[in-house]
């Protein structure tokens, strides 16, 4: 019987770790196509809808509301924050909070439109 009980504490365990590793995986992620989409010299208006979009692929609570993007010369900042429940346990969620902040060099031209 304590061995049940072990293997069971030891299950949860390693559901909850895998299910929160998985969480900040997607977030490093999201923060990497940011950097990436960052780099390419778009606009700030065309940056916040790629960023958008990214976070739907990722399937993210992030809106357009939500991002503040600022654009230099070379030079582009984007910052958000949201946060993803993670079930850590059966029946009880986690909201584990997000925060992006990307600092990028643009490697290519602005476009001008």
């Amino acid at each position: 019987m304590k061995t049940l009980i072990k293997l069971i504490v030891v299950a949860l365990i390693a559901n909850a770790l895998w299910r929160v590793a998985t969480a900040y995986t997607t977030f490093y992620r999201f923060k990497d196509s940011i950097n990436e989409a960052a780099m390419q010299g778009t606009t700030e208006a065309d940056l916040k809808q790629k960023v958008v979009e990214l976070a739907r692929t990722y399937d993210l609570p992030v809106t357009a509301e939500d991002l503040t993007v600022t654009r230099d010369v070379q030079h582009v900042s984007v910052k958000t924050s949201y946060t993803s429940p993670v079930a850590v346990l059966p029946g009880y969620e986690y909201p584990l909070p997000f925060t992006v902040d990307v600092d990028a060099y643009v490697i290519a031209a602005p476009v001008r439109r």
